[in-house]
């Protein structure tokens, strides 16, 4: 069986960068494809931002995706709707931080969401610019901040139950905890797995990733409404 088609009878597996790395020769393509696989979501319009790991060292497929990322990611930014905030730095690898500037700050301003923050000891304003400071902080001060979920678009319910602020009882896991009544987040996370599916589908048709990362057609943004 040839990669295409193992890619085509993945069987419900998530879909790996792995799977379609070796269509890109190119190392923008290559960096493009992976980026617009990871952030499928978020270049959806269903999340509002998405945590990435860039790894120092050379994949099965011999690139390097940290090398990738310091030669043409500065390049790929300017060319799409993202923007990448670098939350943490450690020996070999690298976290960003993807999302689209204006809907992410939207986001912030949901009311929901700014009193969330607040109760999880976020200081005001909740502009992205500080809000991610903060959030920079806390994952470089040694212990992880489960509150990233709110930045995730992860519903609220369900990380204040994980958090301990409110009493749901736990219903199942999937992407996150679910709390409570699972089913609109069973929904949701249905959603994102659909958003990452048929990013993989584009990518391993098209023969510009570039494309795929650079006019991704968005919905109308879920996670703006409460």
């Amino acid at each position: 069986m040839d990669r295409e088609t193992a890619f085509a009878e993945y069987h419900g597996q998530r879909p790996s960068w792995l799977w379609i790395a070796h269509r890109y020769p190119s190392g923008m393509d290559c960096l493009a494809a992976f980026i617009a696989l990871e952030a499928a979501e978020v270049l959806a319009g269903e999340k509002p931002s998405v945590l990435i790991g860039v790894p120092d060292r050379a994949r099965a497929c011999g690139r390097n995706l940290h090398s990738l990322w310091l030669e043409h990611g500065a390049e790929l930014m300017e060319r799409t709707c993202l923007s990448a905030r670098e939350i943490r730095r450690g020996a070999g690898f690298l976290q960003l931080l993807l999302s689209v500037p204006d809907d992410f700050s939207r986001f912030l301003a949901r009311r929901d969401v700014s009193s969330l923050l607040r109760k999880a000891g976020y200081q005001e304003p909740f502009s992205a610019e500080h809000a991610l400071d903060q959030l920079e902080q806390r994952m470089n001060a040694g212990t992880f901040p489960h509150e990233i979920g709110i930045f995730l678009g992860y519903p609220l319910k369900d990380v204040a139950a994980f958090m301990g602020w409110i009493r749901l009882p736990f219903a199942c896991q999937g992407p996150w905890k679910m709390y409570g009544d699972p089913r609109a987040s069973l929904g949701l996370a249905e959603r994102f797995r659909a958003c990452r599916r048929g990013m993989a589908e584009r990518l391993a048709a098209t023969s510009s990733a570039l494309e795929c990362v650079v006019s991704s057609s968005r919905s109308v943004e879920s996670f703006l409404c409460p």
